[in-house]
């Protein structure tokens, strides 16, 4: 129901024309929206994303309002534009919550500490930089956060690497590549969700729709670690068991915990609506909570004895604020944190900040300006993924962070795909192919500049082998070029 309502909202939209609107006045707002957005960057650096780049977006919307009111657009309009475009992301921002919520109890039942814990027991010398891959694919997709896993397991796995005598590059590039791959690939990533939020597409959907590219390009990235593992001469060997031992002391990890993921996974392959799927997860994380972890749910509330007032406080805590989780060993603290429904905030402010910059460019007619321009230059299907990957990659350089370089292509593009007769898919899944994972390429832009701290590995050391990162880009245009996977928009 809930994907039919997004799906007519979508229809529902009108771009907006205005004939005395000319490209460069159209272009104005947009120009100076990045001029801000990479100042603001460079001031704030990483804290940017925690409001000061929301503000810029509804400065940029004012500038853009400025450009309307010399071309005989009224404020009634623009806002009507605005309040439409908030309002068909509403379901996008009850997801994100659910989100938040879902992390929350995956964190205290013990689901995510389970796969942390037997995904590090797959570790061998010989394999080591392929199952640096696995590890940190399987850790961001239960936590849904490519800057955890490098925080904490990526720091692991690079002093083991080094201990091995392996080049801190190559470990870092492994841990990077499944670190974003399953950034890409969780539902709990907020970049996941932010990408279908701008296209006007549905995360499982989009989720689905990303495997055609993903898959392959995580496939060759494997292959190429394994072959590399299999020519380098490693010394020493791979030891986990102090961080296997702080898992095991702080919470009851077995098999049966993977019942409520699988659960969850076979709802999702059943087209269960997005939000009933998420909602069931989240409420059999918090049963399996009592069941398993009665101790970790107590100690949530500052109690040492389960009972139902603190069950019930626990699970709830858990569900809509931040929850941490203490263990003997440091490295863990970090991970085995979770924000609830609280710590999606900053990502619903970001969109809802996004659709007012969006609703203005819209209510002037600059994206109908915009929109043909770029479809005039975009000759064929081609060119026009094409200049989507060329603006992300654009964005990713001069404003310096990943969500800008999904939340203003997603925008300004959504026309122009659904112009040329293409699914939403299309457009959320080029924005992640090339915006999501191309950031830690960047040392300026935020997430480079944090993953070369925390693992202390330079940019210019891992870029060759953030094998994942870079090739990602490129199969979505090889995809385009052939037209393989290109899904077709059907109207109602």
């Amino acid at each position: 129901m809930a994907k039919d309502k997004l799906k007519k909202l979508r229809a529902d939209e009108h771009i907006v024309e205005n004939i005395e609107l000319n490209i460069w006045e159209a272009l104005i707002p947009v120009i100076a929206l990045v001029g801000m957005l990479a100042y603001n960057v460079y001031v704030f650096g990483d804290e940017a994303i925690s409001g000061s780049n929301q503000f810029i977006l509804l400065l940029g919307g004012a500038v853009a309002a400025i450009v309307g009111f010399f071309n005989k657009v009224s404020y009634k309009q623009m806002l009507a534009e605005v309040a439409e475009n908030v309002r068909s992301t509403t379901g996008a921002l009850l997801i994100l919550l659910m989100v938040g919520a879902l992390a929350g109890t995956w964190l205290v039942s013990g689901i995510i500490p389970a796969m942390i814990y037997y995904g590090l027991q797959i570790l061998n010398p010989t394999i080591f930089l392929g199952a640096c891959v696995v590890i940190c694919a399987i850790i961001s997709i239960a936590t849904g956060s490519s800057w955890t896993t490098a925080a904490t397991v990526g720091i692991a796995l690079i002093g083991i690497g080094d201990a091995l005598g392996i080049s801190l590059g190559m470990t870092a590039g492994a841990v990077l590549s499944g670190a974003y791959f399953g950034d890409k690939m969780s539902p709990l990533s907020d970049t996941t969700n932010l990408a279908p939020a701008m296209a006007g597409g549905e995360l499982f959907g989009h989720i689905r729709y990303m495997t055609y590219t993903t898959i392959p390009t995580i496939t060759i990235t494997l292959i190429v670690f394994i072959i590399i593992g299999l020519n380098l001469e490693t010394t020493g060997q791979a030891d986990t068991a102090v961080i296997l031992e702080s898992i095991d002391k702080s919470f009851n990890i077995n098999g049966w915990l993977f019942l409520v993921p699988v659960a969850v996974i076979l709802m999702i392959i059943k087209k269960t609506p997005p939000l009933v799927a998420l909602l069931i997860g989240t409420l059999l994380g918090g049963v399996f909570a009592l069941f398993f972890q009665p101790d970790v749910v107590a100690g949530i509330t500052g109690t040492n004895e389960l009972t139902f007032e603190s069950g019930y406080k626990g699970i709830l805590k858990s569900i809509t604020v931040n929850t941490a989780i203490p263990t003997d060993n440091p490295a863990l603290n970090d991970l085995f944190t979770a924000k609830g429904m609280a710590g999606m905030l900053g990502t619903i402010w970001l969109i809802v900040c996004a659709m007012v910059f969006g609703g203005v460019m819209d209510g002037i007619g600059a994206l109908s300006r915009i929109t043909k321009s770029l479809l005039s230059m975009a000759k064929s299907t081609f060119g026009l993924f094409a200049s989507t990957v060329g603006s992300c990659l654009a964005l990713n350089v001069t404003a310096s962070d990943q969500y800008l370089a999904i939340v203003v292509p997603g925008k300004m593009f959504s026309k122009a795909y659904e112009d040329r007769g293409l699914a939403p898919e299309n457009l959320s899944r080029t924005l992640e192919d090339s915006g999501t994972v191309t950031s830690v390429l960047i040392p300026w832009n935020t997430c480079g500049a944090y993953h070369s701290g925390v693992l202390g590995v330079s940019v210019a050391d891992y870029f060759l082998y953030a094998i994942f990162n870079w090739l990602s880009p490129m199969t979505t245009l090889f995809f385009a070029a052939m037209g393989i996977k290109i899904k077709q928009l059907v109207r109602a």
